[in-house]
């Protein structure tokens, strides 16, 4: 038993009719990071093995990913990878066909996919590997089958606080609105989309860094069909401390919710 183990017991996996049923089969998971904003947890733990009760981060997304119909995972890692590799192995574990592909150094998380543009299916998942979000992945797929699109992402609506009073002046600093911890909602990005390869391909370079943002917005450009995807559901930043101690509240209520039913 690998020494991590023992951290993590094997819950018994259930075959969701869902896997029957979703075109989109294959994810590429971004795994690399170092996870600054968790430090000093992260010094010696990789950020998708950050546990959550008794799994992982990165064990939650692969379960739930496998339940929409994902069967094919490539786990793009860097720092502390082998860790992750060990802990994960071949998927057999989690039912899937997981691979590895390592940086040497860091490409983004859209220039990581010119080093395996070759190994990718036509449309294929691209997601961080420390998402935790109740969000139907199946439905997104259908959406983006359905429409013929050339992208989707993945998009949560935030709200976003300011903890002081806002104030407004004119040009000759006469008060003109005074706010009260005001808040505004924005829909942000969730870290997970889904690509069709050859939209893609055109805009990679082998080795030449490339973020996800500037990737979707060339695509935009050049007249692609780029579509966002949102139902309400949950998704929480484990990047931020308060979002990770409210995820392992949540789980503990009720842990369905990220695993799905």
């Amino acid at each position: 038993m690998d020494s991590l183990d023992r951290f993590y017991p094997e819950p018994a996996l259930e075959q969701s009719q869902e896997t029957r049923t979703v075109a989109v089969t294959q994810a590429v998971i971004m795994a690399g990071g170092k996870g600054t904003r968790l430090q000093p947890y992260t010094a010696l733990f990789p950020k998708p093995l950050m546990p959550l009760g008794d799994m992982p981060i990165l064990e939650l997304l692969l379960r739930r990913m496998r339940k929409a119909g994902i069967t094919d995972v490539i786990l793009a890692v860097n720092h502390l990878g082998h860790l992750i590799e060990a802990f994960f192995g071949d998927g057999a574990r989690l039912g899937l066909n997981i691979c590895y592909t390592n940086e040497e150094k860091p490409l983004g998380t859209a220039g990581a996919l010119g080093n395996i543009i070759d190994q990718l299916d036509d449309t294929f998942i691209v997601s961080n590997g420390d998402l935790l979000t109740s969000m139907d992945l199946s439905a997104m797929a259908r959406q983006h089958i359905e429409t013929g699109c050339d992208a989707s992402i993945g998009v949560f609506e935030r709200e976003n606080k300011i903890d002081f009073g806002l104030i407004e002046f004119d040009a000759e600093n006469r008060l003109s609105a005074y706010r009260e911890k005001p808040s505004s909602m924005y829909f942000v990005s969730m870290g997970i989309y889904i690509l069709r390869r050859e939209a893609v391909r055109p805009r990679l370079v082998q080795g030449e860094y490339l973020d996800m943002p500037s990737l979707l917005l060339k695509m935009r450009d050049a007249n692609a069909d780029v579509r966002c995807y949102h139902d309400g559901g949950m998704w929480l930043d484990i990047g931020r401390p308060d979002d990770f101690a409210l995820a392992q509240s949540l789980f503990e209520q009720d842990r369905s919710l990220f695993l799905g039913s």
